[in-house]
């Protein structure tokens, strides 16, 4: 590997060692002034934080300490105190997660490998709502400006989660979860801004209309300037966004819910491509995209064991840009009943449909034919989960059942383990299988990879690509030694098969220039393990530190007969280790001081260094209602890369900069 993107031992520990100065300096400072400890200086206490009730395991209610799976929680006051201003960003950190800024409103987010601006093995829900877009595979992090005071909690499930959630939960699943609107009841009111987040500013009112309704509307609108080009210039990635919504809970008894929620979006994106008539040069364009979505939910408990939900959801997408346009339409039903069929014996099952609805405007870059297309999905899945010995040891067993319109019947089947050692200590395992279905783009798509003077090479997509599979084992243990100290380790090998490739074929054509085809197949299998570390440590009452580590092995193996160039690629698109240490301290005088030291390693395949960062976040507690803070991002460096997709998607890499802003958020 080229030194230049190995880690780099004196300029780690060097920095490293003056974060942990600056720590313990405070420390050191606020223990001397604070003579008696709190109890309520932080919401919530680690025994509670470590016994969280998650629902993204089993979709019921389960301890977080219990839950067989690699399971990480981002609760709203971690986001709060973070200082980041979007959920891309809150991310940051969790073991097994990678976490790239490409432009400014273009994340490359996956998990336990295959990162890219377009990761197709990471499934997103936001409030039992799929926001995985069906045309390139992926998430469009754009679309998703809510306001983060507003988001419960987000639960991060590292490892397939395709037999709950289906296809494309191949590497994990991200559940976010927003508040009930009772409880965002009275008026908030957040703005800010700074360097490079120039302004944002964000309005919630909550009410009731009586005791069994109640209700909230919200809006929030954000500029963010250009990032840098590595030659120095700005990336002209502007980005002015605007989100607006409400909710409705109706609980006309204490055991019926009816749920009812939208949300409306626009944004603007300042874009550059390449020019392809004449390479090495750039077109300066505009995105525009909008989108609406409305949900309703009818949840009945009968018991603590037994209950039943109904969903339904509609989303509108329109994305507008120099490459390609698209109108989307998507819709879809859930039904899910939760019973105790014996008394050792927890089962949940479902069955679900969603109808897809495109229609493109196609570029002489990118082309999809036909334009229009329709698609419908159908699953079912059960899960049971058996109590073998009591508060002891659990197995759970289940599949998902789904047809889909590109590669027919798909199963996917998992087995989990749970043994509770004791009241501090839980042992756990897991084997999955998942897949990844084809993306519309794979089966339909045709665009220009690259222009020279010598050929013209075109990608295009096959109606005979497969779904790739995984094969997954995981073991995971957990231990509490003491009320103010817990470790969890999760450990994972990942067999893989059907992965794609892009197949090269023979020049065509009397050229030169010649035309060269780059085809859509599944022409490689791998491997890949690793190890994800975390722990909490609150060394007083008023300060709580959180660390994690994550550790990733690639093993991709072209097909013997594989035409395709450089397919093993993928091993040196997603860092191999990652670190975050995070630090919560509430000094006196109602001021908190927070910070935040990650390293991601570099990615040779894209040549990207390594590099490591600091933010920081002051804030002050005027009284219980208002609040202004100041947060610092990526504080040891002027600029660095995160991630350079230029040979995928035609855009000039850009670079995070440092940044400062501030803001004011007044409860009324």
């Amino acid at each position: 590997m080229n030194t230049m993107y190995q880690i780099k031992p004196s300029y780690f520990i060097k920095k490293f060692a003056g974060y942990v100065i600056l720590s313990w300096a405070t420390f050191g400072f606020a223990d001397a002034i604070i003579s008696e400890e709190s109890d309520d200086l932080f919401e919530m206490s680690l025994e509670k934080l470590v016994t969280m009730e998650v629902t993204s395991v089993s979709k019921s209610k389960q301890s977080l300490h219990d839950a067989p799976a690699a399971a990480y929680v981002i609760t709203s006051d971690d986001i709060r105190r973070s200082g980041v201003t979007s959920i891309a960003e809150a991310l940051r950190g969790v073991p097994g997660l990678q976490v790239a800024r490409n432009r400014n409103s273009l994340w490359a987010i996956s998990s336990r490998g295959f990162n890219d601006i377009f990761a197709n093995k990471l499934l997103v829900i936001i409030d039992g709502r799929s926001v995985y877009t069906p045309l390139f595979s992926g998430v469009d992090w754009d679309e998703k400006n809510y306001i983060l005071d507003d988001i419960d909690r987000i639960e991060v499930i590292r490892g397939p989660g395709a037999t709950l959630w289906g296809a494309n939960a191949v590497n994990g699943v991200i559940n976010i979860k927003t508040k009930t609107a009772a409880e965002t009841q009275g008026g908030y009111l957040k703005v800010g801004g700074g360097v490079e987040e120039q302004g944002f500013a964000s309005i919630r009112y909550g009410g009731k209309i009586n005791d069994e309704t109640h209700y909230r509307v919200f809006a929030k609108s954000l500029v963010r300037d250009n990032l840098v080009q590595n030659i120095g210039s700005e990336a002209n990635d502007r980005v002015q966004g605007f989100q607006s919504g409400f909710r409705l809970d109706w609980a006309p008894v204490d055991n019926r819910l009816f749920t009812l929620q939208g949300d409306f979006y626009e944004n603007r994106q300042d874009n550059r491509v390449n020019n392809l008539q004449i390479p090495g040069t750039f077109i300066d364009s505009v995105n525009d995209i909008d989108g609406q979505n409305i949900l309703g939910r009818f949840t009945h408990t009968i018991s603590d064991e037994r209950d039943y939900h109904f969903q339904i959801y509609y989303n509108r997408v329109r994305r507008n840009d120099i490459s390609l346009g698209q109108l989307m339409h998507i819709a879809d039903v859930e039904f899910q009943h939760r019973f105790k069929l014996f008394e050792n014996n927890r089962i949940v099952w479902g069955i679900g449909y969603r109808y897809i609805n495109d229609d493109l405007v196609n570029s002489l870059g990118v082309q999809l034919m036909p334009s229009r297309r329709t698609t419908h999905t159908y699953n079912t899945f059960i899960q049971d989960e058996i109590t073998l010995v009591e508060d002891k040891l659990k197995l759970t067993l289940g599949s998902k059942f789904e047809s889909n319109a590109y590669t027919n019947e798909e199963i996917q089947p998992n087995a989990r383990i749970a043994w509770t050692i004791d009241d501090k200590q839980t042992l756990w395992g897991a084997v999955s299988r998942a897949v990844r279905t084809p993306s519309r783009a794979e089966d339909d798509v045709i665009s220009i990879a690259s222009v020279t003077a010598a050929a013209t090479t075109l990608f295009r997509g096959s109606r005979n690509v497969a779904s790739e599979d995984l094969t997954a084992f995981e073991l995971g243990y957990r231990i509490q030694p003491s009320s103010s100290l817990s470790f969890d380790m999760a450990l994972f090998y990942n067999e893989y098969d059907n992965l794609l490739t892009t197949e090269l074929g023979p020049p065509l054509g009397a050229g030169p220039p010649f035309t060269v085809f780059l085809t859509a197949d599944n022409k490689m299998h791998g491997e890949t393990y690793g190890i994800e570390l975390s722990t909490d440590y609150r060394l007083r009452d008023w300060w709580h530190l959180r660390g994690t580590y994550s550790f990733l092995k690639m093993q991709l193996h072209a097909d013997i007969d594989s035409m395709a160039p450089n397919p093993e690629s993928a091993e040196g698109r997603s860092p191999q280790s990652q670190f975050s240490l995070r630090s919560f301290m509430d000094l006196p005088g109602n001021f908190e001081f927070d910070s935040t030291i990650r390293y991601v390693d570099s990615l040779p395949s894209i040549n990207t260094p390594d590099y490591l960062e600091l933010d920081l976040r002051l804030g002050y507690h005027v009284n219980d209602n208002l609040e202004v803070s100041i947060v610092g991002q990526n504080l040891l460096d002027s600029q660095h890369i995160e991630f350079d997709s230029s040979s995928f998607n035609s855009f000039p890499v850009s670079e995070v900069e440092r940044s400062v802003h501030a803001s004011i958020t007044w409860k009324f």
